[in-house]
Order: structure tokens, then sequence, then C-alpha cells
């Protein structure tokens, strides 16, 4: 039997029914399938793409679908956004499909196809395309060079739903993201933002620091918030919209939440990280987690930290601020 955390509002009770630079050149060349890393790579594209097709091959996918939770709900949070634009596409790019988890939200109020891309082909193909109501195409490819597959100027519109902060180049992707569409074209993402799930990261330093005399990076590093809104405006993108919400989620202790984390193929993938970890580090990791975040119903909390972006690319018909003493409006008098 799997289990499964308890998802909840950011401001509701926690026992609410479960959810069922500028860029010179494309990123170097790396290929994920290749087992090799980049000299100036932070996450392991290669284990990444083995540790998503693993999840999604585990009991035929039903355990990756046990843990869609978090996706399914940040989907549904992106979706609403989508839906504010009132426009209709003719095809829209998710980058970083996974099982598609945003792709199955669309209709053909909203677009005729959608085009999935992702690194792990397992995790593309893990449910059937009757799923869907909308023209599915699923083709496999690397975030980081997203300019292989998608031609300069070529794309209505791009999502990603919670798969950038494994990308290496973050400023370099946004950069490609942007040339890949066509002129006043829409970009939507959310990504974890660096307070994911800092509940774990402490219990985890502490309790190794105590027993081990030292730390290690368990957790992969995220962005920071304050950091993006430059990075799309370095981008060139135009009418900016970053938020940040969290999606807050309960379980029994914090081994469910580590197995939920495999089961989503989310586990640490920076290219320094330690490969074993005690397991006296890990019960006193437990034991701590529990102490310093536990709820009075007896569960612990897990944060996941979400930034949403929006973004188009700049186009002559978009509105454009006056210029500086054209007003004709005194603001004294407004206010």
């Amino acid at each position: 039997m799997f289990r499964r955390g308890v998802l909840y509002p950011l401001h509701a009770h926690p026992l609410v029914k479960p959810a069922t630079r500028s860029l010179a050149a494309v990123s170097p060349a790396f290929d994920p399938r290749a087992g090799t890393v980049g000299p100036f790579q932070v996450f392991d594209r290669h284990a990444k793409r083995l540790q998503k097709d693993r999840a999604a091959a585990r009991a035929g996918g039903a355990r990756s679908r046990t843990v869609d939770y978090v996706r399914d709900e940040v989907a549904d949070r992106m979706m609403e956004r989508l839906l504010d634009i009132r426009r209709r596409f003719d095809t829209i790019v998710d980058l970083g499909a996974g099982a598609g988890h945003f792709s199955r939200l669309l209709d053909r109020e909203i677009t005729r196809k959608v085009r999935m891309l992702d690194i792990s082909q397992t995790s593309l193909d893990r449910d059937r395309g009757d799923e869907f109501e909308v023209e599915v195409e699923r083709q496999q490819a690397d975030e980081e060079e997203l300019l292989k597959v998608l031609e300069p100027n070529s794309q209505e519109a791009i999502v990603s739903c919670l798969s950038l902060h494994w990308v290496n180049d973050l400023p370099g992707t946004f950069i490609q993201i942007k040339n890949a569409l066509k002129p006043d074209g829409f970009f939507l993402a959310a990504l974890f933002g660096g307070d994911t799930l800092f509940e774990l990261r402490t219990s985890l330093q502490v309790a190794e620091a105590e027993r081990e005399g030292g730390i290690s990076p368990h957790i992969s590093p995220m962005t920071d918030t304050r950091d993006v809104s430059n990075l799309l405006g370095r981008a060139g993108f135009t009418l900016l919209t970053v938020d940040v919400d969290e999606v807050k989620v309960s379980y029994p202790s914090m081994w469910e939440l580590m197995e939920d984390l495999s089961d989503m193929g989310e586990q640490n993938a920076v290219v320094e990280r330690r490969h074993t970890i005690h397991r006296d580090t890990l019960v006193a990791a437990s034991a701590i987690y529990k102490e310093l975040h536990g709820l009075a119903d007896n569960t612990v909390p897990a944060t996941f930290q979400i930034i949403y972006l929006i973004g188009w690319k700049a186009a002559p018909s978009q509105p454009k601020p006056l210029e500086r003493g054209t007003g004709k409006q005194n603001l004294k008098e407004v206010l």
C-alpha cells in the first residue's frame, strides 16, 4: 500500500482531505545520455534522467501516479494564470512536461495541440493519449538544448511546470525560450524556490553535523525568488509577472517524505552529492525533523515554495510606457 502526503492550502487547517549571461552561445553541448558531466555543471543531467525514468517505471507507473499531488496542484494554479490571458493558441510547448500534469488540463478552447518535451522518454510515455483532450506530440529533449528541437521565432506559447529548477544554465535557458517564441509569444512557468523543503534541509544538516562532523548537499540548490525577475529581464522578456506561493504537505514522518520524493524523481542530482548517508544520521534527522517542525497531530510538514513566472517576447503591438515628461495629468491632482 503506497503512502501519500496530505496536501493542504497555505492558510487552511492541515487536516483537510488529501488532494488526489547574456547568452553568447547555447549552453555547452552536453548529452544527458552520455553519462558524463560538463566542466561547469551543478546538476548531473544524466543522473536526473535516470531518476525520472526509474520513478515513472516503478510498478508500471502506479507509484509515480500516487505522488502526482504536488505537480497536479501546481499545474492547476498555472492553469488559472493561463486562463487570465484569454487567448487561443494553435500549439503550446510544454517544456519538461513529465507525464503531462499541465498538458492534460488543456482543452480545445485553449489550444489545438500540445507538444510535450522532456529529458525522460519514460515519463512522457507514462500515461495514455486518451487522457488528454487535445492533440499530443511527445518528444525527448533536453531543456538546456531547446533550440536543437525548436526553431527560432516558431512558437506561440511555452509553458513549464516544475522542471526548470534542474537546469544548470537558467539564464541561458530563458534566452533560448525567448528566442524560440514568436514576437508577442507567451511564456509561463513554475519552479521550486529556494525555501523548498527547508524543514528537511535543516534537519539533515543538524543531524549530519552532530553525527559526522560536517555537512553535505542532500537537497539540491534552487533559485532565489529575488533573482528570477532580473534573469527574465536580462533574457529579453517584457511585461513580466513574478509571484510566489507555497504548497504545504503533511506526512507521518520524514521517511514517507523521502519515499515520495524518490517516486517523484526529485532526488538529489548535484554533481558533488554523496551517494550514501549513514543510517544513524537519517534516524537522528527524523527525530530532529519531528522535534523542530512537528505538528500537533503528530505529522510533519514539508513546504514546497513555488515561483510563478510570466513573460512575453517583445513585439511592436505590445503596450509601452510613455516617455518621461509626456504625462497630461498632474499626479498631485489625482492624489
